[in-house]
């Protein structure tokens, strides 16, 4: 069933939801990673939504994730989204700025400064240092003119990764956002900045491309995080982030199936986060979190093993309540391209579950 992202038609309610894989040298995409993604579009996946992608030099850390940046980066790009239209397929660049989290990783640059809010990563430890209203003005045209590159390249729609404790995140979130200038403070002033970035980006490539906005509660230093406590609080960041031009929110989330907030009495108690999403602002939301999987989140991801597929009556029962647009699926995709298809089928006997070892190669 076909549904629109704004101007977007996208064929079917299922995305690939962005995974990091390192398999870029000097953040050139290859041939193989070209592959890699061509591959699920002619499976039957609605929407790719590539692995976090820098969009400065000091974003990230490692040398082997792409950057939307540079000649030869953006030469390899072009090849990639021409290989995933050619197969009939729908792709956006995640768009990545780690913040705080850019560290401990081989190919680490200290010359790059460390910018966040306030030098505090997720996990609470001191890094880096806080940016200058200067240089967050030079990292919101950054995300711009990657934004636009984008749109020059042919991509079908552009995501900002506002989750997981990175930089956009680590401003609306008070365990990490100790400003006392204009972007820190209530959550108002703590949403300014990713609303100033989605801003940018929106004034950058026009009304018509969708800007999708992935965020979470949960950071990688702390599952029981939120940066909503209430549906009262939540709503004030989605709709500031609304009137930014952001046009679909992506609800990052652990388990799918979870309530948002459970200590909501009635219906909406059992509303999933990216539920509580389309409820509040009427815009396009996609759900993920553990889909396919009987092991979940990062048990299945770094302890090995096989994570089986599960039944998928949760899913059903939120698309009964039109809670989300989209289904996001990530790990199992990584070990069988074409799981969309033989879900919709109905050939579960012949999914390749999610196992380690799929982390290691472009399958």
């Amino acid at each position: 069933m076909a549904r629109q992202l704004g101007a977007l038609r996208v064929p079917n309610r299922f995305a690939m939801a962005p995974m990091t894989r390192e398999f870029s040298p000097a953040g050139i995409v290859t041939d193989e990673v070209i592959s890699y993604y061509a591959r699920r579009a002619a499976a039957g996946v609605g929407l790719l939504i590539t692995e976090g992608v820098y969009v400065s030099e000091d974003s990230g850390e490692s040398t082997r994730v792409p950057r939307l940046f540079g000649e030869p980066q953006l030469a390899a790009w072009k090849r990639l989204v021409d290989a995933v239209h050619a197969e009939g397929g729908l792709i956006a660049p995640q768009l990545w700025h780690l913040g705080a989290e850019r560290m401990d990783h081989p190919s680490y640059n200290p010359a790059l400064p460390t910018l966040s809010p306030s030098g505090v990563s997720a996990s609470g430890a001191a890094y880096g240092r806080a940016a200058t209203i200067a240089e967050l003005e030079r990292i919101r045209d950054d995300f711009a003119r990657a934004a636009l590159a984008a749109k020059d390249i042919g991509f079908d729609a552009l995501e900002l990764h506002g989750a997981h404790g990175y930089l956009l995140d680590q401003f609306q979130w008070e365990g990490t956002n100790h400003r006392d200038d204009v972007y820190g403070g209530s959550l108002e002033s703590r949403t300014r900045f990713p609303a100033e970035v989605a801003a940018a980006v929106r004034a950058a490539v026009g009304s018509d491309i969708p800007v999708i906005y992935r965020f979470s509660q949960w950071k990688e230093g702390d599952y029981t995080a939120r940066i909503a406590k209430t549906p009262a609080e939540l709503e004030t960041i989605l709709t500031t982030l609304a009137e930014a031009g952001v046009s679909v929110f992506h609800a990052s989330t652990r388990r799918h199936w979870e309530p948002a907030f459970p200590e909501v009495e009635g219906q909406d108690g059992r509303l999933g986060l990216a539920g509580w999403t389309k409820k509040i602002t009427g815009l396009p939301s996609i759900a993920v979190g553990s889909v396919g999987l009987n092991q979940v989140f990062h048990v299945a991801w770094q302890e090995g093993g096989r994570a089986e597929t599960t039944g998928l009556e949760p899913l059903l029962e939120q698309f009964g309540r039109s809670e989300f647009d989209l289904i996001a699926v990530g790990r199992v995709l990584l070990s069988d391209p074409g799981w969309v298809r033989k879900v919709r089928n109905c050939r579960f006997d012949e999914i390749r579950p999610f196992q380690a070892e799929d982390l290691e190669r472009l399958s």
